[in-house]
């Protein structure tokens, strides 16, 4: 008999094992009391790696909360929020900033003063790999890491360590700390997918679905292969009409629509970002010509492929980089 609960996990394997940060900026900060920051909205996952002192985190969902020495707080969707040595109004920090840069996207910031001082350490990054883009849509718009890494024995002493780090500015400590996050950024991700396990619908359940999983993997794995319903149906080991049954009952849609907005997701990253080519993108994900990709493009997402590519990208960043 075969162990459908294993063939499910490498569904799951398949996704995570792309999991891959492309480091945006870090910054280490020494704030003295009153201290405040005010964290735009952007389209990249940030954290912050409390090592000293007081920091209240407010975020709309949730209001004020406290933080503590060693706590790591990861905002997927990258939301709007403030950092305070205390909660409530104060004057934003940010102009009173000192900006000392180490090379890169790696930077020291400090407020002189004579009050308590905090030691924080900061990141935006972007995912590498769109697979785990639909993941992290379904994550809470904030996670603290001692609330989901109960069970992996690396994440506290990986914790330790980047206080260990953060505590002092030393030679190279910021590159190590980029690193340190990193790896604590995957694993905090792969404790929350591992702590919903039990979800029943939705692409979590999908992509550990013994049957769906396997597809969702392949059709992540190479969006441009010619895909087609029976070639899927195929791969799932399934009839035709079991098959998009059972797709669109976990999903809530059908695989060839799933796999449009796949592929047109993927275009409005290689334009936006990365300004590829029209033509390059419509070859890329398998289209037969460039026009064919331009009317399902604009049919999905209501643009142009062409006004994406020349729009300018948001501004993804505060005055000292993070």
């Amino acid at each position: 008999m075969t162990d459908n609960s294993s063939r499910s996990d490498d569904a799951l394997s398949d996704v995570l094992q792309d999991f891959r940060l492309a480091g945006v900026s870090y910054g280490r900060c020494e704030l003295r009391h009153p201290w405040s920051i005010s964290f735009p909205r952007q389209d990249l996952l940030r954290f912050h790696f409390i090592s000293k002192g007081p920091c209240w985190m407010w975020a709309e969902a949730e209001g004020w909360r406290s933080l503590g020495m060693g706590d790591l707080i990861l905002l997927p969707q990258g939301i709007e929020h403030i950092l305070a040595g205390a909660p409530g109004p104060c004057e934003d920090s940010v102009a009173k900033c000192q900006v000392i840069r180490h090379g890169g996207n790696v930077c020291e910031v400090v407020q002189p003063g004579e009050g308590e001082q905090s030691v924080i350490f900061s990141g935006s990054m972007a995912l590498g790999a769109y697979a785990l883009h639909p993941l992290i849509r379904l994550m809470p718009a904030v996670i603290r890491g001692c609330d989901v890494a109960a069970n992996d024995p690396v994440v506290t002493p990986l914790i330790e360590a980047m206080a260990s780090e953060a505590s002092e500015a030393k030679m190279g400590s910021a590159t190590m700390l980029s690193r340190m996050a990193d790896l604590l950024t995957a694993r905090l991700i792969r404790c929350w997918v591992n702590k919903n396990e039990n979800a029943t619908s939705g692409w979590l359940a999908a992509i550990r679905d013994p049957q769906i999983g396997r597809v969702l993997a392949a059709m992540h794995r190479d969006p441009g292969q010619h895909w087609t319903l029976d070639t899927l149906a195929e791969l799932a080991g399934q009839s035709r009409s079991a098959f998009a049954e059972r797709f669109s009952t976990i999903l809530g849609e059908g695989a060839a629509r799933y796999l449009a907005r796949l592929r047109m997701q993927l275009a409005q990253e290689w334009l936006a970002q990365h300004g590829m080519a029209v033509a390059d993108v419509a070859d890329r994900l398998g289209y037969e010509s460039e026009a064919s990709f331009s009317r399902a493009f604009k049919r999905i997402t209501n643009h142009s492929p062409g006004a994406v590519r020349r729009a300018k990208p948001g501004r993804i960043d505060m005055e000292f980089g993070f």
